[in-house]
């Protein structure tokens, strides 16, 4: 079993970094860290930080909430906030230190 942490992420599918969605920019960031276990959650409704509702609407899905979970060790993270800090999109993310490993098989 390894320590490390859970980095939450939360965006919306309408949020970019450059030509390429918030989304699967940080998935990119967080594989070149060598993060080993990211998951993206696409939500119905959600508040951002600044109480602004952001809803997937029938014909236009652009501003779905979206949560990216990665789950690394401590310094991966640490270097992957560093990256995510640097990137000139505001992002609002939640860690929680944890355990992990794999089971079966």
């Amino acid at each position: 079993m390894a320590a490390g942490s859970q980095l939450t992420v939360y965006t919306s599918r309408k949020q970019k970094k450059g030509h390429q969605s918030a989304v699967a920019w940080i998935l990119e960031a967080a594989q070149a860290q060598g993060a080993p276990g990211v998951t993206v959650l696409e939500g119905y409704e959600g508040l951002d930080t600044h109480g602004k509702l952001h809803a997937a609407h029938f014909f236009d899905l652009a501003d779905e909430p979206a949560v990216v979970l990665i789950v690394a060790d401590a310094p991966t993270i640490d270097a992957l906030l560093v990256t995510l800090g640097t990137s000139g999109i505001e992002l609002f993310y939640t860690r929680t230190a944890i355990e992990f490993g794999r089971i079966g098989g």
